[in-house]
């Protein structure tokens, strides 16, 4: 599991399993008792720790909950399926699995909810959730140039629109169907939506 620490915070060395116990326990407590109700004393009681030991690696309830939700799609691969349509299938379809949790659903809305109000925690969720993610569609995508499947993009400002866009698109209608919609992202929708997204992106100028 990686740091997910603000930059610059000292003290003791870190426990990995002690991070791994907090962050766990702060998912489940956003199940039982949701974001209003969730405190760093009863997420600590849970973990089993001192809740001096949550103040030494978060300053609060919102950089403790965002990290919580990104440890989930930490789990998030791309595996190589043989073909652009494939690989993104593979993609969306653990990308829903992981939104079909509890614990993602509960926290993922939490802090989204959180962030409309509070620039600091959006910055957060884009440093620790988005742009990690977007090295997926990075590598999906220059897996796919080098099969000859899409054409290379030679200007950098280009290139990084592309991918902003691919991105949006496939978080932006994965959570749509399963959080706002509240609708499963099965198999068979995945294959629509992946069909509907390589036409745009297979399309000429």
């Amino acid at each position: 599991m990686q740091s997910r620490t603000p930059a610059g915070r000292t003290g003791r060395p870190r426990s990995a399993a002690a991070d791994a116990a907090i962050l766990a326990a702060t998912r489940e407590a956003l199940v039982e008792l949701g974001w209003s109700k969730l405190t760093l004393g009863d997420v600590a009681t849970r973990a089993g720790v001192a809740k001096t030991t949550l103040y030494r690696r978060w300053a609060g309830k919102n950089e403790l909950v965002v990290d919580a939700v990104a440890e989930l799609f930490d789990e998030l691969e791309l595996p190589d399926r043989g073909s652009l349509a494939a690989d993104i299938e593979g993609v969306v379809l653990q990308f829903a699995a992981i939104l079909a949790r509890p614990e993602a659903r509960s926290g993922l809305m939490a802090v989204v909810a959180e962030a409309t109000r509070d620039d600091a925690l959006r910055e957060r969720i884009r440093a620790s959730i988005v742009e990690p993610q977007k090295g997926l569609v990075l590598e999906g995508r220059a897996r796919a140039q080098a099969r000859g499947e899409l054409p290379a993009e030679t200007d950098p400002e280009d290139s990084a629109r592309t991918v902003d866009l691919i991105f949006d698109m496939v978080a932006g209608a994965v959570v749509h169907r399963t959080l706002v919609s509240a609708r499963p992202a099965d198999e068979a929708w995945v294959h629509g939506f992946t069909r509907l997204l390589l036409l745009g992106l297979t399309a000429s100028d």
